[in-house]
């Protein structure tokens, strides 16, 4: 990477913590794109270039999430179906939730901020769905385009959506957060065990033939 695209890198990552931070401490409708511009010393045209819309700034977070399962998938090794890839990245990141989990009450209090705001907010709801959506749509492209691949992007993405909503809606009630990080894993389990059944060897690729000289 060169130094002008790092330095470009740089100051996208701290645009998006300065929206996150100010949304979190005061509300996603209540904050202006200005004022995130002021926070994180740019220029609103600065944040325009990076963010085109309000909504953007909160949601990058969760579409790189999306799009790294989608990337799990493209760059599974030989041997390996797209739902295991899909299983393996997703279980293995823990974020706040493993935070949460190992005690830190700063990682809950985030946690409970960000899902309340999306919560709170239409805008940020549809931005959601609409970020799923599209993921699902580069996992389908990406296993081939095909009905067959549609079926299975979208079965894959609706566990994500499904465990999403049951974070959201445990950490807003208050309902043992301690042990959410755990349920969300047998959960999980569960849920790929479900569809595995019918899935086990889809999106297998075979090792390279090696090259007889």
């Amino acid at each position: 990477m060169s130094l002008r695209e790092l330095k470009k890198r740089q100051t996208r990552e701290r645009i998006a913590e300065t929206a996150w931070r100010l949304f979190t401490e005061r509300g996603f409708d209540r904050v202006t794109v200005v004022e995130v511009a002021r926070a994180a010393q740019v220029s609103e045209a600065t944040v325009f270039n990076y963010f085109p819309a309000k909504e953007d700034l909160f949601s990058s977070r969760f579409e790189a999430f999306g799009e790294g399962l989608v990337e799990a998938v493209r760059t599974r090794p030989p041997g390996e179906s797209a739902l295991a890839a899909f299983r393996r990245r997703l279980l293995e990141s823990g974020g706040l939730l493993a935070l949460v989990e190992a005690g830190d009450a700063d990682a809950l209090v985030q946690l409970r901020a960000v899902n309340r705001l999306i919560a709170d907010s239409p805008a940020l709801r549809a931005r959601e769905q609409r970020a799923l959506a599209t993921c699902a749509d580069a996992l389908a492209e990406t296993l081939g385009g095909d009905i067959g691949a549609r079926v299975v992007a979208d079965a894959l993405f609706g566990v994500h959506r499904a465990l999403i909503e049951l974070v959201r809606h445990r950490i807003l009630a208050d309902d043992d957060p301690a042990s959410l990080a755990a349920d969300v894993r047998r959960l999980a389990t569960e849920a790929f065990s479900l569809l595995e059944g019918g899935m086990r060897d889809y999106g297998i690729t075979a090792a390279a033939t090696p090259v007889r000289r």
